[in-house]
């Protein structure tokens, strides 16, 4: 097996490294944005679209399919062939899937373009690659964090936004809005960002990539539209069964040719294990926060627990857990200097667990959301900037942005989930409101409480992690990576 040379950063901070810093962290708050966009349109899409409500829920869920099966392969191509290229090409998939739905006025072309936007998604962990590859490393732990944030910020300051645009002007300037963004982050992108010169290179594995995408539509079908089918139906259990069946060969093929889309042997080192595991743990209790308070700001008031308030409340009510997201990254980095990476990711879940319960028994008044809001966000803050280092700690850096796809899909994977057991709590627990069935407040209370559980578990998990960093880039794995070329 030939020997790897691979490019090590320079002890002292480019010129422009603050400023590669700030696009790439712009450029994943826009990615960000495309998962809150549409979300004050869901009441009106099936007028708008003309199309049923089961049917105008695609266009949620084709847009989690897409960037679920995206992401992994990107990513892996981003390490081979060059990380900034194929953030360029995820943003210009971007521009064109909002161009699509900016020109759409029925179901088909709409799912068309969130497709599209979705598999944009692999901008963020292609980003923190590069920060890895650019960046001296007494930056990379607080770029890395700000970076990382930009996926909670970009959600949290998309909703105000999209529901300002959404009540003010066509809805159809959400996309135009979004179009605009992508354009400018890919201009910043090729005028500001360096091309990094670490890539593995060798042959893509085509296998490997349709196999994962396929176990991933089959679980994701499922957590997605279980609910409506039935948990217990044909077509469920059917999706479910090819899901494992997929997996397993796609597992015992990822373990046995010579250049795997995911490299299993590294995935199941302890410190990649548990991380990606507390990831998905704490994917599943984030979601709880996005499901909740929003129902309750919205619900009418005359239930003796809703707000009665509109979308655009609702926004500027989470927007401040943006922006605390966004101050934590820097603090983040400061305890994984002094502390480590695992007693950052350890606080950040008691800090989110901590608000959930704060929630449980604050949720009358508008101040109790914006102040649990802001406390989870401050967790999500601190969890997140801690997630990148950790893995990147012990993988090679030829397989950086792969080894963060993973991460970022764990986490995706627990929030679908989540998704999902919130919703059936939620339809089983309800109360009558003249003569349609709401949420009870006690359904509410039920899944903040199963979120507060799923942080403490997240923080149990992340215990398990060794004492002190494996090191990121040994001389066995230099020598193990084959082709890894400094170009």
């Amino acid at each position: 097996m030939s020997s790897a040379r691979v490019r090590t950063a320079d002890p002292s901070a480019p010129p422009g490294a603050n400023t590669v810093v700030v696009v790439l962290a712009f450029a994943g708050i826009v990615v960000a944005l495309m998962q809150t966009i549409v979300i004050p349109l869901i009441p009106q899409l099936p007028r708008l679209l003309n199309a049923s409500v089961s049917d105008t829920a695609w266009a949620i869920t084709a847009t989690l399919l897409a960037a679920s099966v995206a992401t992994p392969t990107v990513c892996r191509l981003g390490d081979m062939y060059g990380k900034r290229r194929m953030l360029l090409i995820s943003l210009a998939l971007l521009v064109v899937g909002s161009v699509v739905g900016a020109l759409s006025d029925s179901l088909g072309p709409m799912v068309v373009g969130r497709v599209l936007q979705g598999m944009a998604a692999g901008v963020i962990p292609l980003g923190i690659s590069i920060m890895r590859d650019e960046l001296p490393p007494e930056r990379l732990g607080s770029a890395t964090a700000v970076m990382s944030a930009s996926l909670g910020v970009g959600g949290a300051l998309g909703l105000p936004a999209a529901a300002l645009l959404a009540e003010q002007v066509d809805w159809h300037m959400l996309f135009w809005a979004a179009d605009g963004l992508g354009a400018v982050a890919a201009v910043l992108v090729v005028v500001l960002v360096p091309e990094s010169s670490v890539r593995s290179g060798g042959r893509f594995d085509i296998v490997g990539a349709l196999g994962l995408s396929a176990a991933l539509i089959c679980l994701l079908l499922v957590i997605s539209k279980g609910s409506t089918w039935g948990w217990t139906s044909g077509l469920t259990l059917g999706l479910v069964g090819a899901a494992l069946v997929v997996l397993a060969l796609w597992g015992w093929w990822e373990l046995r040719t010579p250049g795997p889309l995911v490299d299993l042997r590294v995935t199941a080192r302890r410190q990649v294990l548990l991380t990606n595991l507390a990831s998905a743990v704490f994917g599943f209790a984030m979601f709880a926060m996005s499901l909740v308070l929003p129902q309750l700001l919205q619900l009418p008031s005359a239930t003796g627990y809703g707000l009665g308030q509109p979308m655009v409340a609702v926004g500027l009510v989470l927007a401040p857990s943006g922006l605390v997201m966004m101050a934590m990254a820097p603090v983040s980095a400061r305890i994984s200097r002094a502390k480590g990476p695992k007693t950052t990711l350890i606080a950040g879940a008691l800090v989110v667990a901590a608000g959930y319960s704060l929630n449980l028994v604050l949720m009358t008044e508008i101040w109790h959301l914006v102040l649990v809001s802001s406390t989870i966000g401050a967790g999500i803050g601190l969890a997140y900037g801690a997630m990148p280092s950790l893995v990147m700690a012990a993988v090679p850096i030829t397989e950086t942005a792969a080894a963060n796809s993973l991460n970022t899909l764990m986490r995706s994977i627990g929030t679908s989930v989540s998704s999902a057991v919130a919703g059936v709590v939620l339809a089983q627990m309800t109360t009558l409101f003249g003569s349609t069935a709401l949420p009870s407040q006690n359904g509410f209370r039920v899944v903040l409480a199963v979120g507060a559980g799923a942080a403490l578990t997240a923080a149990a998990v992340a215990a398990l992690l060794p004492r002190r960093p494996a090191d990121a880039v040994t001389e066995r794995d230099t020598a193990d990576t084959p082709a890894a070329v400094a170009h």
